[in-house]
């Protein structure tokens, strides 16, 4: 019995003590945790990271664009089979985007420390149905004065490309860099809002135009001709960084900034191996200078910019952001003898021939824009450009002399300068804040130096484009996009 006894009291000794520590594992109920605390150290919408001094903002939009007579990316009608008009060409495409972004800044005794990142998720007319892109518009870290990875470029002023509201980013003259470009560079702040900035900035997509080779590499053939497109682009290798600097003052009535930049011009060899040697490197570089006039008494947020570019073998600092380098346009009104019109043209860092130094490209333009507040839901704009493109006697002899032989009619010139004028306007209702309805017409001519005309054999023009005379002339075309844009 007291066997039995001693049995069962060890028993419920063991399970007293199991349970004791059973128990002792259970939590302690815990301070409750406040999720959600608004950080009002950098403006409006940032939060704290739970558990951290890290603040964050989530930020993005939904987009609809339409376009007529032009690209998805709302380029006006001068290239590939848009600028053939003729039934190869779209009368309207369309795009969806969906854009996402995150900001997050900490305090630190070296100031504060920022991280961006921006993409955006696309469907663009001819992609699949389930299909579409994905691309990283921004990416950069920046510390004690320090910017790092892919940003805004130091040369762009404040406002880009658009000097006012616009939909596309295909108003030239004015740098547009609407997608980053990824750089080290350093700012320096002075006060009563004057800044400056220096840094290297990679060119290899941005900021570098394809270099003609004279020598029968780059040769023009007849449909290269008409496309404003070369056999084969003759640039090296990346060499070097562009060097890239502004001077900005901000203040309430106006913002002004003197931009530079210098930009390595980098031919590949003479003929199609190394055997033949290279023309040597040489820097291009550009100067802009821009002015914005804010709270004009015409309105409240009434603005009013103008900006300057001129280049020397640095073109893209000039024609830049989604404009491609080639333009090419197709329309009536020729002259008896002949089929079409057209009038074309092709950016280029630079040409050169054998044994010759590289021809630097020169570009310069003006732009401008005004924008007026009707009131708070509606707001109209009017803005154009002027672009020039000038190649120098050596290259426009290079480029002539590419030519196929008997493309060029008797009496005919070719002269690969060309001029390009923009005029447009837009008008934007946003009924609630954050939705905007916007609409957007731009007239746009391509100006040729050219005169007379080629003769092309059947599609050397393009798609079902027959054999004949094609003239040398002015071409004029409307462009326009309408825009249902989301903000959050």
């Amino acid at each position: 019995m007291s066997k039995i006894k001693s049995l069962i009291l060890g028993s419920a000794a063991v399970i007293a003590a199991s349970a004791g520590a059973q128990a002792a594992d259970l939590p302690v109920k815990a301070k409750a945790v406040q999720y959600v605390k608004i950080c009002s150290l950098y403006g409006a919408g940032f939060y704290y990271i739970p558990g951290t001094d890290t603040c964050i903002k989530l930020g993005g939009y939904a987009q609809f664009d339409a376009t007529i007579n032009g690209t998805a990316h709302g380029q006006p009608s001068w290239s590939s089979t848009a600028g053939q008009n003729n039934r190869s060409s779209d009368e309207f495409v369309t795009r969806s985007r969906v854009n996402f972004n995150i900001d997050t800044r900490t305090a630190s005794e070296y100031g504060v420390v920022r991280t961006f990142w921006s993409s955006n998720f696309q469907h663009t007319s001819g992609d699949g149905p389930s299909s579409g892109v994905l691309t990283m518009d921004f990416g950069f870290i920046q510390f004690a004065g320090f910017t790092i990875g892919k940003a805004i470029s130091g040369f762009q002023t404040p406002w880009g490309g658009s000097p006012v509201g616009l939909n596309t980013s295909n108003l030239l003259g004015g740098y547009d860099d609407s997608t980053g470009i990824t750089q080290i560079a350093y700012t320096w702040q002075f006060g009563n809002g004057i800044s400056a900035q220096i840094g290297v900035e990679d060119n290899r997509v941005i900021n570098r135009a394809p270099i003609f080779n004279g020598t029968g590499v780059g040769a023009f053939t007849a449909p290269n001709f008409f496309s404003s497109s070369l056999t084969t682009n003759s640039s090296a290798g990346n060499g070097s960084p562009d060097i890239v600097g502004n001077i900005r003052v901000d203040q309430a009535a106006f913002t002004a900034q003197l931009s530079g930049g210098l930009h390595n011009v980098r031919g590949a060899y003479y003929g199609a191996d190394e055997t033949t040697g290279h023309p040597s490197d040489t820097w291009g570089f550009a100067v802009q200078g821009g002015l914005q006039l804010k709270n004009l008494p015409t309105g409240a947020g009434d603005k009013l910019s103008i900006s300057a570019i001129y280049s020397d073998g640095a073109p893209k600092y000039v024609i830049g952001g989604t404009t491609g380098n080639s333009f090419s346009a197709f329309g009536g009104g020729a002259d008896a003898g002949y089929y079409q019109s057209f009038a074309n043209g092709i950016l280029l860092d630079g040409v050169y021939s054998p044994g010759g130094s590289i021809e630097k490209t020169k570009v310069w333009a003006v732009q401008g824009g005004y924008e007026h507040n009707w009131s708070r839901e509606w707001q109209s704009s009017l803005f154009g450009a002027y672009v020039h493109v000038d190649y120098n006697d050596n290259a426009s002899a290079i480029l002539r002399g590419s030519l196929p032989a008997g493309f060029l009619l008797a009496g005919s010139t070719y002269d690969p300068d060309f001029n390009i004028w923009q005029i447009g306007t837009r008008t934007a209702w946003t009924p609630v804040k954050g939705l905007t309805f916007s609409g957007e017409l731009l007239y746009t001519t391509l100006d040729t130096y050219s005169t007379g005309g080629v003769v092309a054999a059947a599609k050397d023009a393009g798609t079902y484009k027959p054999a004949g005379n094609f003239q040398f002339k002015d071409q004029g075309m409307f462009s326009g996009q309408l825009r249902v844009r989301r903000t959050w």
